[in-house]
């Protein structure tokens, strides 16, 4: 298992935490605190930013996470396919995300694609 699939899935625990303590050391060990996450429904900067719109996740889909199906990476960069879980283990949504990783292989962005609701 390469370096950058151990920190992608320290950050996807992060999503699967459910209090604000537990996402923050999950970000601390994958994320660099200046970090860039976008979606097709927001951007955010920062380990602060990001906790926010997790907690609004689990908001809108209690105990959801995201399961990553495949993963490829080289020299800094990665792409996955993920599965998007309900609290109960249901498959609501799938998307790919890319993940890009400093020297010190933290992810400085990560970016997520899925459809959207019309």
């Amino acid at each position: 298992m390469s370096n950058n699939r151990t920190t992608w899935d320290s950050y996807t625990s992060a999503w699967k935490e459910v209090s604000p303590q537990g996402k923050a050391a999950a970000l601390q060990r994958s994320v660099l605190p200046t970090c860039v996450y976008q979606d097709p429904l927001m951007t955010v900067k920062g380990h602060d930013e990001l906790i926010t719109y997790m907690l609004s996740f689990h908001q809108q889909v209690p105990g959801g996470h995201f399961m990553t199906t495949w993963f490829l990476t080289h020299h800094d960069v990665s792409i996955a396919k993920w599965n998007m879980v309900s609290g109960d283990g249901t498959v609501i949504g799938d998307g790919i995300s890319y993940g890009q990783y400093n020297e010190q292989g933290l992810l400085v962005s990560m970016t997520g694609f899925f459809e959207t609701p019309q």
